[in-house]
């Protein structure tokens, strides 16, 4: 399997590189680099600019408005715009609801919701995991009742990142408790201004309302909002959690963590020497710099694939935990590099209120470390994707 960029790739990235420079506004990337909140509006910003470049879409087909970019094209964006800290992508409408979409809804949906995701007029979050249902998320309890053209929802959502700037949601809902778990699920498309819905804030260790509760009482939902079949939505929600974990890896944060890690360990200094020459900080350094080859090295095998028309297999989950455990790694050696700095955290830091204590580059190195504990988590937790390597790998 030859790993190694055409012509055409390599110019594609020129391209993007050439892009980034021009349309990403120096201070956007600083907030990003920082640590600072965008807000929605930044997001907006940045999904507009690249809407009207025609990249916004683009793992989507063209029918749909996408830039049908192939797996080598998506990885070379993403890493790119990972390295220039640009706003990542708010992946929900785009790279989650979209696909199912196109797959699996009707006509009509497709004319009214995706136009909407692009425009950015649509906001969406996802409406899956619940209080007790998160790893095992089949086991949901939200109910939703037929009622002649309505389906009436109650129950109750958790964990939904950035609910508090959404204007929709979709949701896995149960809609025939008697049948088994993953068989009485259906897929639904909530209006989040619906009477009954109330979002709650839930203050991570970082300081930042990221994530929510959503609360759904009596909230009447009209049936043309049905993805496909009823009860069929456990099969919409294993395809769209294919995509939730595409890039899943973070290749390009972690290069870029990387990056930032040396430039401040040649800037620290301990023992009158800088700290990037300390024998014990280089070798932990040297460590992760390794891993982190061998898995860019695994992420572009599993790129060349997907580009062949092959399907991510076991290989999502390897990428995952790896991924997830690197990029925690960087974060606690960009801790341990910036020192005493790294102790005060301040959250009104992360809204641009205050400046940083000491050097500029300590600012987001506690809301980092603090915020990206979740990176293990989310996305299926890193010991349920090691219970998926055993039984495909070793037949557990």
């Amino acid at each position: 399997m030859d790993l190694s960029y055409t012509d055409e790739e390599k110019a594609f990235r020129e391209e993007v590189r050439a892009f980034l420079a021009e349309k990403l506004p120096k201070e956007v990337s600083d907030k990003v680099r920082a640590g600072v909140s965008l807000g929605k509006e930044g997001h907006d910003d940045w999904h507009a600019t690249l809407n009207e470049k025609g990249w916004l879409a683009f793992s989507w087909p063209r029918e749909f408005g996408g830039a049908e970019w192939n797996a080598v094209q998506r990885h070379i964006f993403e890493e790119e715009c990972a390295l220039a800290y640009a706003p990542r992508i708010v992946p929900f409408g785009l790279s989650m609801l979209g696909p199912v979409l196109q797959k699996f809804g009707s006509k009509a949906q497709q004319d009214y919701f995706l136009p909407r995701i692009l425009n950015g007029a649509h906001w969406w979050c996802q409406g899956y995991s619940e209080p007790g249902a998160g790893s095992d998320l089949a086991s949901l309890k939200t109910r939703a009742v037929r009622d002649g053209d309505h389906y009436v929802v109650n129950g109750q959502k958790t964990w939904t990142t950035l609910g508090q700037y959404a204007n929709w949601i979709f949701c896995l809902v149960r809609t025939d408790p008697e049948a088994k778990q993953q068989e009485g699920i259906s897929f639904l498309l909530i209006d989040m201004e619906t009477p009954g819905i109330e979002v709650r804030p839930i203050v991570l260790l970082d300081g930042t309302p990221e994530v929510n509760e959503v609360f759904f009482d009596n909230v009447r939902v009209p049936v043309e909002n049905l993805v496909g079949e009823e009860n069929k939505g456990w099969t919409y929600a294993k395809y769209l959690l294919t995509h939730e974990r595409t890039n899943i890896a973070g290749v390009g944060f972690s290069q870029a963590g990387l990056d930032a890690v040396k430039r401040i360990a040649r800037i620290e200094s301990a023992g009158g020497r800088p700290l990037i020459e300390n024998p014990h900080f280089a070798a932990r350094l040297a460590q992760i710099e390794i891993d982190l080859m061998a898995m860019a090295t695994t992420n572009m095998r599993i790129v060349s694939q997907a580009s062949a028309g092959q399907a991510p297999g076991v290989e999502s989950s390897m990428l995952k935990v790896k991924g997830t455990i690197i990029r925690q790694e960087i974060n606690d050696l960009t801790r341990r590099a910036v020192g005493p700095y790294a102790m005060p955290f301040a959250s009104e830091a992360i809204e641009g209120d205050n400046d940083p204590i000491g050097p500029d580059y300590a600012g987001p190195v506690a809301a980092q470390y603090f915020n990206n504990r979740k990176l293990s988590i989310f996305g299926g937790s890193n010991e349920i994707q090691r219970g998926i390597i055993a039984k495909v790998k070793m037949g557990g």
